[in-house]
């Protein structure tokens, strides 16, 4: 596939050298179809067939509960997950989203232009101080999807903190927080408990390639 694509590569540099000049927009739209054949290969390898009327990915899509904008992080949402519907597992492999084999889905409200899920990836369950398990623990990701229902770009809205990496010597709880408004903008926030206040946020739209703009990245000052 690697020698496919890379002639493909070279017929088109050839093309571009022997005639006029190829515009860079041109020269993207070739690069975006030789990726989506690539993609296609890789997910008939796996028993998907994107060129079959019924569109697995498409299928599951259209299967999933609607979440309605805006959304906003609550510990109930992130530990329920409520009306999520689990993923199957060549789904799960098909859009490349990690977990341990209990991951779950739910789609956005669509418009124009944005088509979204979110995704939720098993870390893992809780343990208490005798070491028996509790409820699995979940990070969220956002997906945007092309026209295929494939995955163009991915933004991590919840992760699980490791107890190994907090600081001992910062006292300070913090608290990922995330809301998506009914404008489709994404705020990321690190919320400090003790001083009830924002200490960081980053704010994310989606453009009209359906990748996931950073239109701003600030620290607040303690």
């Amino acid at each position: 596939m690697k020698g496919l694509i890379g002639g493909i590569f070279a017929m088109l540099l050839l093309a571009a050298c022997g005639g006029r000049s190829m515009s860079a927009e041109e020269m993207q739209r070739k690069l975006d179809s030789i990726q989506k054949i690539e993609v296609a290969e890789r997910l008939a390898a796996q028993g998907i067939n994107l060129e079959s009327a019924d569109n697995p990915l498409k299928q599951f899509y259209d299967s999933l509960e609607l979440l309605p904008l805006p959304i906003t992080y609550t510990d109930e949402f992130v530990r329920y997950l409520p009306n999520f519907k689990p993923v199957p597992q060549d789904i799960a492999k098909a859009l490349e989203l990690e977990g341990n084999g209990k991951q779950k889905a739910i789609q956005l409200t669509e418009t124009i232009g944005a088509r979204l899920m979110l995704l939720a990836a098993d870390e893992g369950a809780e343990e208490d101080e005798e070491g028996n398990e509790g409820a699995e623990r979940y990070s969220l990701w956002l997906y945007s999807l092309d026209d295929d229902y494939l995955p163009v770009d991915k933004i991590c809205l919840y992760a699980i903190d490791d107890e190994e990496d907090f600081d001992l010597y910062d006292e300070d709880d913090i608290m990922q927080y995330f809301t998506i408004t009914s404008d489709y903008e994404i705020h990321l926030m690190d919320y400090s408990r003790e001083k009830h206040k924002t200490r960081t946020e980053e704010v994310y739209t989606l453009d009209a390639s359906r990748n996931f703009l950073l239109q701003k990245s600030e620290e607040l000052d303690d």
